[in-house]
């Protein structure tokens, strides 16, 4: 797992490809999108594909639950490192990297939240 959200690699992806990705913005989405989310947008791009844009987005209330259930503060940081950790996981499986905007359920942000664990 990255220890730098901000800009990665992430990989290989299915066809066995490292993306590099970076983090452009994290805002909330009710101002963007008039949704109860925190929205966090990359870039990534490959060898062969076009430099594509990913949002990632986090519904609050189970931001929340989460934040209760780990103990976790909700922060912009914790959120940026549970969309990263999502959006590795997308690149490595090639699951949902048809989609420009990703909202995450719950059992996905615990998932993201389960990778960011030391081991």
């Amino acid at each position: 797992m990255p220890e730098n959200f901000r800009r990665f690699q992430a990989g290989p992806d299915p066809f066995g490809r490292t993306w590099e990705v970076e983090f452009q913005w994290l805002q909330t989405g009710i101002s963007i999108r008039h949704a109860d989310t925190v929205d966090v947008k990359f870039y990534l791009w490959t060898e062969g594909e076009l430099k594509q844009e990913k949002v990632i987005a986090l519904i609050h209330p189970d931001l929340l639950a989460l934040s209760k259930e780990t103990g976790h503060a909700l922060t912009d940081a914790w959120c940026l490192k549970l969309a990263g950790a999502h959006l590795n996981s997308m690149i490595e499986s090639g699951e949902d990297l048809e989609k420009t905007l990703i909202t995450l359920p719950l059992d996905d942000l615990r998932r993201a939240a389960g990778l960011l664990q030391p081991a």
